[in-house]
This record gives C-alpha cells, structure tokens and sequence, in this order.
C-alpha cells in the first residue's frame, strides 16, 4: 500500500511538472500577464525566433537605448521610428484604420498613449519590475494590469542667470515668484511645460495667486524649454520657472552661470512606455519593456542620458497631472490652462 501511494504521489507530481512546462503563454495577452519564474528567458526564446521588434518613440536617445538593449539580448534587433508624440498617435491611428499592424511597443509622453488608450489601442500588461514603481507613475487597467509605466522624468522648476538675479532674490517657491525685485525678469515657454507648470500653481495656489502672478510683467516665449534655457544660459532671459533640471545641468557643465531649483509642486514631464494590442512581435515586445523600466534600463536613462526615474526619492513633491483623465479631459485642461498661461504673460 505504502509502495503504490508513493508511486501514485510521483506520478502525480511528474504530471504537474510537465502541465506547467507546457502550459507557457502563447497569445499576447497570456504573454504580457505572465509572471512566471522563468518569465526572462520564456520572453527572450520567443523574442529570438521573432528576430526583432518596432519600437515607435519621441525619445532623443533611441539608438542608444536600442544598440544597449541589443548588446544585453544577441539575436534580437530594434527596428524604431522616431517622431514628435502627436505624429507618433496619428500614424499608429491610421495604421489601425488600415489593419496594418506594425509597431510593437511605444515610448512618448502621456497625451499621445492616452489617445491610443481610449481607442483601445494599448495591451494591458504586468512585469516583474512595476512592484517598484509608486502609485502614479504606473496607469492601472482591468485585472491588476497597466496600459503604461513612466520609464524617464524631468522636472520643470526655477532656472536663473546668476550674474543676472542676486542671491536674495532667488525665489524658493511659488510664493517667492512675487518680489517686486522680480517684475519684469521673468520669461517662460509657451509650449506645453509652461502649460502643466500653470496647472501646478493652480492646483497649490489657486486663482487668485494666478491674478498677483500676472502683475509681473512675464514674458511669453514660444520656444520649448531646450530653446528658452539657451537665453537664461546668455542673461538674456535673467528668470524662468519652466527650466528643465537636465537642461540646466547640461549649461551649468558647459560652464554657464545658472542654477535650478524645484518649487512647491513639479509637475513631471514624464515619458511611458507601452505595448501596442496587436504587436507582431510580442515576446520581444515584452522583454524590450522589462529592460526599459527595468535595472538595465534605468541605470542607461539615468545615469548615462540623464533622465529622472519614477522610483527615485527626488527630494521633492512631484505630480502627473493627466493621471485619471480620458484623453478628451486632458485635452479640455490643457486649454484651460494654456488660456491662463496667455492670460498672465506677454509676449
């Protein structure tokens, strides 16, 4: 008895062993929930017979993100194509329109994947590594999964000339924006940043803070952040509080007199990373995901491209401000605020 319960106990467990080898993801949507021990070389197996993938970005740095990626898995090649996140949205829209399903994975900012959410255009997916990743910084979707995880940040702040704003005038917050000594200093970008810093300070501040603000005499540029940190670089814009963090940095090494500093709120200029729902390629597709929010992956945007993380203490509060909206109500803030950002400055 003891000898056939032994034997029927063995069989069993052989029977369970080779259910669960067999039972490996097979479609996309078992591939980008799946959580298994061996999920790493499952996804790296498929990804070898796929032999590459397409990866659709607004990142600068996408061929150093594809050549280390590359380099870390032999056998498996990124195909990309890089464009601003609004072209990126139109083309993957048309590309739907048509039944040509060509990208694989997308990495640009919140607005275009939030469009490509709301046309169910994004597959929900899980990874290892999003147990690290802070509330916010990961947009959930049914069944425990996400559509989007924020693989880079930069911050938007206070950036000045130091030769151009004496030390105690350096504002340190919202409020500090206000010094008489201030009026008329101030330059900001008209694109998109300066918008989301605008929704910052009303969400801290509110709207009268807003009417004291437009009594300083703010200059409007319409140049990104990249463009407007070249005249603070000079002194010709003395102040701004839509300074990128690794803009500054970048001037500070080439010598230039400026500083940054965060204020009350940043509102993050993140960039997320997501999987299309029809992906050709969708084991690599997943293993190219795992390795953007990844160990590998951060250390490259981070400490090489300079880039902030989602899973850093940064030293300050930051906020994504499109988390929760549909894209239609992202779209409805943003002109709110653009209108107040014209409303307070002149160009």
């Amino acid at each position: 008895m003891a000898l056939w319960l032994n034997v029927t106990i063995i069989v069993a467990l052989l029977c369970n062993t080779v259910w669960a080898q067999s039972a490996r993801p097979t479609s996309n949507a078992e591939l980008a929930k799946y959580l298994g021990a061996d999920r790493e070389r499952v996804l790296y197996d498929g990804a070898k017979k796929e032999g590459k993938l397409l990866w659709y970005t607004s990142l600068s740095s996408y061929k150093e993100v594809a050549k280390v990626f590359e380099s870390k898995y032999p056998g498996v090649t990124v195909e990309f194509y890089r464009a601003p996140a609004t072209s990126l949205a139109t083309r993957i829209l048309s590309e739907s329109s048509a039944r040509r399903y060509l990208a694989d994975a997308i990495e640009t900012t919140p607005g275009a994947l939030m469009l490509l959410r709301d046309n169910k255009l994004l597959l929900p997916y899980n990874s290892p590594h999003l147990a690290d990743y802070p509330e916010g910084s990961k947009e959930k979707a049914p069944g425990g999964l996400f559509y989007t995880a924020v693989d880079r940040e930069s911050y938007p702040g206070i950036g000045y000339n130091r030769n151009a704003i004496r030390e105690a005038d350096v504002p340190k917050n919202f409020d500090d924006l206000l010094k008489p000594t201030l009026k008329g200093k101030i330059g900001i970008s008209g694109e998109e940043i300066g918008i989301r810093v605008i929704g910052a300070m009303l969400k801290t501040k509110g709207e009268g803070y807003i009417k004291r603000l437009a009594t300083q005499e703010i200059k409007l540029y319409s140049l990104p952040a990249l463009g407007l940190n070249e005249l603070i670089a000079s002194g010709e814009v003395p102040l701004t509080f839509t300074a990128v963090d690794s803009n500054i940095r970048m001037a500070a090494a080439r010598g230039a007199p400026v500083t940054w500093l965060p204020f009350d709120l940043i509102p993050a200029n993140a960039g997320s990373v997501a999987a299309l729902a029809s992906a050709p390629h969708p084991h690599a597709t997943m293993l190219f995901i795992d390795f953007l929010i990844g160990p590998d992956g951060q250390r490259l945007l981070g400490e090489k491209l300079g880039y902030g993380g989602a899973r850093k203490d940064i030293g300050f509060k930051r906020w994504y401000p499109e988390q929760g909206m549909s894209s239609y109500d992202y779209a409805q803030t943003l002109e709110r605020w653009h209108k107040t950002l014209q409303e307070i400055a002149r160009k």
